[in-house]
């Protein structure tokens, strides 16, 4: 079954790890794929490898004109119909030792590169007749997180933005969820030692990292029509370290 046959999904962020894995399941679902990130040549290899239904644009999130570059894309598809907002950084640090111009740039590519997406892709979202949006937050928007002030602030942030613009969109036809994962095994847990993941494994039940595979398939869901009654939800995929 082809879950997305005939849609038309922008993901920011898409050129490797979570992103990429979600552009590979979409275009197996049926999808046609806008893969917007800054990594302008693993983007250009993705979108080679998965064919004529998948358009690279270079973006940078915190752009609108890098917004209005993307969505124009799309509607070079056909249309739009989901925006998965998974651009994001992650440089950890603690409240100390966090200054003014790195919390400032998660501010900027996490929180701010959202809602101009958000915001960027309602018209055509209207005119395809409906939308889904996901949000890309994380364990840390649910709970506090050690060591990570400015990486936690926006990810709390995403958490509130999702609601608010399901309660505003819902209206117009649209959907908004954001998705929580734990430790995932991708580039960005790079920034720490394999020691210190294995530590933080710990407070995980299910004691593994999960796959970028296993995220795209629960964003796939929440594109879908299978969850056409679900908006304004928050959905934790972490092995349990939540609970």
């Amino acid at each position: 079954m082809n879950r997305l046959a005939g849609k038309i999904v922008l993901i920011s962020g898409g050129a490797r790890g979570q992103g990429a894995a979600e552009a590979r399941l979409f275009v197996a679902e049926g999808a046609k794929v806008v893969i917007g990130d800054v990594l302008e040549s693993e983007g250009k290899r993705l979108a080679e490898e998965l064919g004529n239904a998948v358009v690279f644009v270079r973006q940078d999130v915190t752009r609108e004109e890098d917004w209005t570059k993307a969505v124009n894309a799309a509607a070079g598809l056909g249309g739009l119909h989901g925006l998965v907002n998974n651009a994001g950084i992650y440089q950890p640090a603690t409240l100390m030792e966090t200054d003014a111009a790195l919390f400032e740039r998660h501010m900027r590519v996490n929180q701010l590169g959202c809602f101009l997406g958000m915001k960027a892709v309602v018209p055509l979202m209207e005119q395809s007749g409906s939308g889904s949006i996901v949000n890309i937050s994380s364990v840390a928007g649910l709970r506090g997180s050690p060591g990570a002030i400015a990486y936690s602030a926006t990810k709390w942030a995403l958490r509130g933005m999702t609601k608010a613009a399901a309660v505003d969109l819902a209206p117009r036809k649209i959907r908004v969820n954001s998705v929580h994962p734990g430790p995932i095994d991708t580039e960005m847990l790079k920034v720490r030692t394999p020691e210190q993941n294995q530590q933080r494994l710990k407070a995980v039940p299910m004691n593994r990292q999960g796959t970028a595979e296993e995220v795209a398939n629960l964003v796939l869901f929440l594109l879908s029509e299978e969850s056409g009654y679900i908006t304004g939800a928050e959905v934790a995929i972490d092995g349990g370290a939540t609970l």
